[in-house]
């Protein structure tokens, strides 16, 4: 089973402020849709709650230290190994070869070494933020693909689709 990450930053590496997206971007948001329709989808609790409901056409893993966090039509786990446990059942079960990683930042990290892809949406701003993607490694990570769409008429700047696979 492949993990892979879907992650917007910017270009001081940015992802997040205030429990958010620091742009609107509808042009990544349809990018994001095409590239986790019909896989799980492992996220942390932070994340859960910007987003704030589970996504059609994927099965939501919320990773949580809280014994008591409730999430409806999500599925929970108190780590970020059950949680990727729970998604290999998931996608067993959904005909899927990959388990997508969607944030924040904690979960990022803590799952870098063990990622298989990289689908990054690298935004042309360099907003303030408090959730950081980290740096990637040029020996560790090759790029394989790139593609810069138009701007569309509901985003806030240019993005460019990057794709990287492990060395």
């Amino acid at each position: 089973m492949k993990l892979a990450f879907v992650v917007a930053a910017a270009k001081n590496g940015v992802i997040g402020r205030n429990g958010d997206l620091p742009w609107r971007l509808s042009t990544d948001l349809k990018h994001f849709k095409a590239l986790t329709l019909g896989k799980p989808i492992v996220m942390g609790r932070r994340t859960w709650d910007s987003v704030g409901r589970p996504l059609p056409g994927r099965e939501t893993i919320v990773v949580t230290r809280d014994p008591h966090f409730a999430a409806s039509g999500a599925h929970i786990a108190h780590s970020i190994d059950d949680g990727l446990q729970l998604a290999a059942k998931q996608a067993e079960q959904m005909k899927a070869d990959t388990i997508m990683i969607v944030g924040g930042s904690h979960i990022f990290a803590a799952l870098l070494e063990r990622a298989d892809i990289i689908h990054l949406t690298e935004v042309d701003l360099e907003p303030e933020g408090d959730a950081i993607f980290p740096a990637l490694d040029p020996a560790k990570w090759i790029e394989t693909a790139c593609e810069a769409p138009p701007r569309g008429p509901n985003d806030e700047a240019n993005v460019r689709f990057l794709t990287y696979a492990r060395r």
